[in-house]
């Protein structure tokens, strides 16, 4: 199964991003992504199946918990793939950086000529 077909469900993806805070068991899994999408267990557990069978969860016995982790290979895959599109979108993000960051100057420099302008009335 190609990278994109495993991060193009809405479930899969959920899950990858609860696991992207640390080690979560299976059970956590079913009971945060059940809940927020109305799947059943056995659903859960087939999604997580998809996302080791394609690199991109581990899963490591506890007892006999079962701990699922991401594993960041097939994602660094997709991000070196990205990396050829990405011309399409930084320069946009690099002018709206600058834009933010004239706003934030604008705004300090009202401020400041404000709060001067109060120390005058006030003396």
């Amino acid at each position: 199964m190609h990278a994109f077909d495993v991060l193009g469900d809405p479930v899969r993806r959920r899950i990858l991003e609860l696991l992207a805070d640390g080690e979560l068991t299976a059970g956590e899994i079913c009971a945060s992504v059940g809940a927020e999408f109305g799947i059943t267990q056995p659903a859960v557990s087939q999604h997580l199946k998809v996302l080791r069978d394609n690199g991109f969860a581990t899963v490591r016995p506890q007892g006999t918990r079962r701990l699922y982790a991401v594993d960041p290979a097939p994602l660094q895959e997709v991000d070196r793939w990205l990396d050829g599109f990405r011309r399409f979108w930084s320069p946009a993000l690099d002018a709206l950086a600058t834009e933010l960051a004239r706003g934030r100057r604008e705004r300090r420099a009202q401020a400041d000529t404000a709060a001067s302008t109060d120390d005058r009335r006030t003396r």
